[in-house]
């Protein structure tokens, strides 16, 4: 069992596109050891006066379904504010978080809380039952108001609990899938990408995987590869987005160990991976990232000694590992508009939020000399990258 579901259309590499880093081998979040993903997606079509329903949950469990309350060392940085995160104030402060990390839309924020919170209470009972413990999942958001009735609210508790008890390891769906379904990229269609990079520090392999929910952008700043590619495709676009109405999600996870000040670092690179697609951050976008490590296990601090050793790699050596983040969040955002589908808006009816056309892609890549590479995208790259 794999946590895709939906038809599969070719991703960045697959296209041959000349994308840097060495990737892992499904080339995803789910390339960290133990991290799992699990979706729970809700379609409606339109109705007789009623709106579209394209919304959902995307669930990341750090350790998995491990019934051990153990939290995930982490660093929290916010490039633009106009979100959410839940829990973020805890990460900056303690450096850690426990449970389950929840996307969905903006008016959910709360039931995916309230959700989270009894999943963490049940999954945990006996911790919870006998000490002084409390539950602060985070969850996060984007808008997808554009393209559902974002305002009937639609998620549940169980479709929340139905995301998180899907996790899985193995390739991850993209595009309209879980918090991602209804998001809208670059005036794109848009939503949930991924990707990863394999590292090797002082003689051992590590991992860095990266999942967006990607509702940001405005064309005419869509870049690719150094190509402005949105000046180039001006068809379809979105008349009532006359600026960014967006924002992204970035989640980036390794199990290389890293303290939660590096983690920190890790996670503002984020903003430098959405910035090579073009996005300068607009002030209507919420920009929030967030960066784990799992490792250096842990209890939790309740249950734990008064002294904690942790190993850490020399800050000297973190910049093929900023690199890392760098790409994969660009490639991550590239996915999650190649995967996604047409979808008809709701707002206003009548009208639909268009894919990115490929074969328009490919043609405006040619001509900025960024044509697709005759090697197959499925030649594995050197194990030292590039």
């Amino acid at each position: 069992m794999t946590a895709r579901s939906a038809p599969l259309k070719p991703r960045a590499r697959d296209l041959g596109l000349d994308l840097p880093g060495c990737c892992g081998p499904f080339n995803a979040i789910t390339d960290v050891p133990g991290v799992l993903i699990g979706f729970k997606t809700l379609q409606r079509p339109a109705g007789s006066g009623t709106p579209p329903v394209l919304t959902g949950v995307t669930a990341i469990l750090p350790r998995g379904f491990d019934t051990h309350p153990s939290p995930v060392w982490a660093g929290q940085y916010t490039l633009n504010g106009n979100g959410e995160m839940t829990g973020s104030h805890w990460v900056r402060d303690a450096g850690h978080f426990l449970g389950p990390l929840v996307i969905t839309n903006t008016h959910s924020v709360g039931i995916a809380h309230h959700a989270a919170t009894r999943w963490i209470l049940s999954h945990h009972a006996e911790a919870f039952a006998r000490h002084h413990l409390w539950a602060m999942p985070v969850i996060a958001e984007t808008y997808d108001g554009v393209l559902s009735d974002i305002n009937g609210q639609h998620v549940g508790e169980d479709d929340v609990l139905a995301a998180i008890g899907a996790a899985v390891s193995g390739p991850v769906a993209e595009g309209n899938v879980g918090g991602g379904a209804g998001m809208i990229c670059y005036e794109f269609k848009g939503g949930t990408g991924t990707s990863s990079r394999r590292l090797a520090v002082a003689g051992e392999d590590f991992t860095l995987g990266v999942l967006v929910q990607a509702n940001h952008g405005h064309r005419p700043w869509l870049t690719v590869l150094g190509a402005p590619v949105g000046r180039h495709l001006e068809r379809d676009r979105i008349a009532e987005m006359p600026s960014e109405r967006g924002s992204i999600i970035a989640v980036v996870a390794t199990d290389l160990p890293l303290g939660p000040s590096q983690l920190e670092r890790l996670a503002r690179r984020a903003a430098l991976g959405i910035g090579r697609g073009g996005t300068p951050g607009g002030n209507s976008s919420g920009d929030i990232f967030l960066a784990f490590s799992t490792a250096n296990r842990m209890d939790l601090p309740q249950l734990s000694g008064p002294w904690r050793d942790m190993r850490t790699l020399n800050d000297e050596l973190l910049d093929p590992v900023y690199l890392a983040a760098v790409e994969a969040v660009d490639e991550a955002v590239l996915n999650a508009m190649l995967a996604a589908e047409d979808a008809p808006m709701a707002k206003p009816a009548g009208h639909v939020c268009r894919a990115l056309p490929v074969k328009d892609l490919l043609a405006v890549l040619a001509r900025y000399g960024r044509a697709p590479l005759t090697v197959p995208a499925s030649t594995p790259a050197p194990a030292t990258g590039r």
